[in-house]
C-alpha cells in the first residue's frame, strides 16, 4: 500500500521505521536470513487462479465475431462486431476505480471473492443470449469481473510476498492470462461460442473455492486495526519459517513492522501538499503526459486490436493458413514470452527494449503487408508468410512495448501519488484502447484493407520507437529518488541535465569499488 501526501517530518519518521525493520530482519541468524519460508509462491498461484478467465475474456471477441458472422444464430453488423470487441476496455476504467474502493473497504481477498458474481452473470448472459444488445451487456459484466479480480491480485501479491520474490510471482498473473487467450483460441477452433461461454464458469466457479484456504492481507488487517487477525494471517503464511531460539517468531517480528508503518502512514496523512497540487508539479504532470503519449502509441500499433480480432485479422491477409491454428499459435507465443519478460526486464534498458520492440514490430508489419497486397493482387503463391510476420509482430511486441508501459505506471511516478497516477494512468490508456478497437472496422475500410491497416501499425510502431528515443527517461537500476528528480529538471531525454554526484558520494562509491 502506497502512503499518501507526507511532510518533511514524516518523511523522516518514515526512514526510521524502514531502519527499524532492517534491524529487525538483521536479528534473525544468517542461515534463517538464506532460508526464509513461507507460502507465498502456492498462496499467489491461488490468487491468480481467475486470470484464466480474464484471459479468455480478452480473447473471446477473436473467436465470437467470426462465428456470428458465418452463421444466422444472431445477425450482426460490422458496428456491433466492434462493441462486442471493445466495450471491456470501456468498462476498465470505472471497475478499476470500483475495485480500489472495495479492496481498501472491504479487503483484497473478498474482493476477489466477489469477482465471481459478476463474471458469472456476464458468461451466463452471453451464453444464452438471442441477440447482440445481450451479448454486449454480458462483456460489460465479465469485463467488470475481469478488472475486479486483477487489481486486487496484484496488490494481495505485493502485500505478502517477500521482496526477492515479488517481480516473479506477480508475473505469474500475466502467465495466466496468456494460458486463457490460448484456451479460447483452442476451443474456438472445436467448439461453438454459446459453450466456451458456459466452460466459463467452471473457470471462475473453482478459484472461488480456493481463495477459502488462504488468509486476508495482513497489512490491510493492520490497516484496519485488525491485529489480532493480522498475526493469524502472519502465522499461517510462516508456518514453516524456523522459529529463532529465545527470540519471536518472524511473524510476530513481521507484524511489529506492518503496525509501526501503518502509524507512520497514518500521520503522513494529516500533513503535506494535496494530490491536486502534486500532479500541478513537473514531477507529476511530465510522466502523466509521457505515458499518455507512449500508451497512444502502444493501441495504435495495432497490438490490442489484432488481440480482439486475431481470427477475423488471419483471414482478411488472404492467407490458407487456419486462422484458428495461427491465433493459438498467438497465444503461446504469448505465454512463452510472458515468462521471459521478468528476465530481459532485469538485464536490459527500458528505452533499448521498447525500441528493439517497436522497430521488430514496424518491420514485421511492413512485410507483411506486401505479401498481403501481392496475395489479393494474385502475384504471390506465398499466403503463410503474412501469417509467419504477424507472429514475429507478436514476439516483438512482447520484447517491450506491449509490456513496459504498464510497469512504468509504478516506476515513473513519486511515491507521494503513486498510487493515484497509476489509477488516472491506467484509465486513461483502457480509453485509448476503447477508440482504438472500436475504430479498427472503419480504419479497414478508410485504409483500403488489410494491407493499409498493417502499414499503418508499422508507421506508428516507428513511431513509438522515435516518442522513445526523445522522451522516455531510462528507469532501469535507477533510484525512484533519480527518477524524480530527472523530472525536476528535464522534459526531453535527448540533451537532458544530469546532476552532477556529490564528492562525499563519490568517495563512498570509490570505497565500494575498492572492496569489490
Amino acid at each position: 500500500m502506497d502512503p499518501l501526501s507526507a511532510s518533511s517530518y514524516n518523511l523522516s519518521a518514515q526512514r526510521d521505521t524502514r531502519l527499524d525493520s532492517t534491524a529487525s530482519t538483521k536479528s534473525l541468524s544468517h542461515y534463517e536470513q538464506r532460508n526464509l519460508k513461507n507460502l507465498s509462491p502456492q498462496v499467489t498461484v491461488i490468487a491468480t487462479s481467475n486470470h484464466i478467465v480474464v484471459g479468455i475474456a480478452l480473447a473471446y471477441s477473436a473467436v465470437l465475431i467470426p462465428q456470428l458472422e458465418n452463421s444466422d444464430d444472431i445477425p450482426v453488423t460490422k458496428t456491433q462486431t466492434s462493441w462486442i470487441a471493445s466495450v471491456l476496455a470501456l468498462v476498465a476504467p470505472f471497475g478499476s476505480i470500483l475495485s480500489g474502493y472495495l479492496m481498501d473497504k472491504w479487503g483484497r481477498i473478498t474482493v476477489l471473492k466477489l469477482s465471481v458474481v459478476p463474471g458469472l452473470l456476464g458468461w451466463v448472459l452471453i451464453a444464452t443470449s438471442r441477440s447482440v444488445p445481450m451479448i454486449i451487456i454480458g462483456r460489460v459484466f465479465s469485463g467488470l469481473a475481469s478488472t475486479l479480480s486483477t487489481s486486487p491480485a496484484v496488490v494481495y501479491i505485493t502485500e505478502i510476498a517477500r521482496k526477492d520474490m515479488r517481480g516473479s510471482l506477480i508475473a505469474l498473473g500475466p502467465s495466466y492470462v496468456s494460458l486463457g487467450m490460448v484456451i479460447a483460441y483452442f476451443k474456438g477452433w472445436l467448439i461453438s461460442w454459446r459453450l466456451i461461454a458456459w466452460l466459463c464458469n467452471i473457470y471462475l466457479v473453482v478459484p472461488f473455492f480456493l481463495l477459502f484456504l488462504i488468509p486476508e492481507s495482513p497489512i490491510w488487517l493492520v490497516s484496519k486495526g485488525r491485529v489480532q487477525e493480522a498475526q493469524k494471517a502472519l502465522d499461517w503464511l510462516h508456518k514453516y519459517q524456523p522459529r529463532p531460539n529465545n527470540q519471536k517468531s518472524f511473524a510476530e517480528m513481521t507484524l511489529n513492522l506492518l503496525v509501526k508503518e501503518d502509524e507512520t502512514k497514518k500521520s503522513e496523512a494529516q500533513g503535506g501538499d494535496s494530490t491536486i497540487r502534486e500532479f500541478l508539479k513537473p514531477t507529476g504532470y511530465k510522466p502523466l503526459l509521457i505515458l499518455s503519449g507512449l500508451f497512444f502509441f502502444q493501441q495504435y500499433s495495432g497490438i490490442y486490436i489484432f488481440l480482439f480480432y486475431s481470427v477475423s485479422f488471419f483471414e482478411n491477409v488472404g492467407t490458407n493458413v487456419n486462422p484458428y491454428i495461427a491465433s493459438i499459435l498467438i497465444g503461446v507465443i504469448r505465454l512463452i514470452m510472458s515468462l521471459l519478460n521478468t528476465w530481459m526486464l532485469k538485464r536490459f534498458s527500458r528505452r533499448v527494449l521498447i525500441m528493439i520492440s517497436g522497430s521488430g514490430m514496424a518491420l514485421a508489419m511492413l512485410i507483411s503487408g506486401l505479401f498481403t497486397s501481392w496475395i489479393k493482387e494474385g502475384t504471390t503463391d506465398l499466403t503463410w508468410v503474412p501469417v509467419v510476420f504477424l507472429l514475429f509482430y507478436v514476439v516483438a511486441s512482447m520484447v517491450g512495448l506491449l509490456t513496459i508501459p504498464w510497469t512504468m505506471t509504478a516506476e515513473l511516478f513519486p511515491l507521494k501519488i503513486r498510487s493515484m497516477a497509476h489509477s488516472i494512468s491506467t484509465s486513461i490508456v483502457n480509453l485509448i484502447m476503447f477508440f482504438a478497437v472500436q475504430n479498427y472496422v472503419s480504419m479497414e475500410v478508410a485504409l483500403g484493407g488489410s494491407a493499409g491497416v498493417q502499414w499503418f501499425f508499422a508507421g506508428l510502431s516507428l513511431g513509438a520507437v522515435l516518442f522513445t528515443f526523445v522522451f522516455l527517461p531510462e528507469t532501469h537500476r535507477k533510484k525512484l529518488s533519480e527518477i524524480e528528480d530527472y523530472f525536476k529538471h528535464n522534459t526531453i531525454y535527448l540533451g537532458q541535465k544530469t546532476k552532477e554526484t556529490p564528492v562525499s558520494d563519490k568517495n563512498e562509491i570509490d570505497n565500494l569499488i575498492k572492496h569489490v
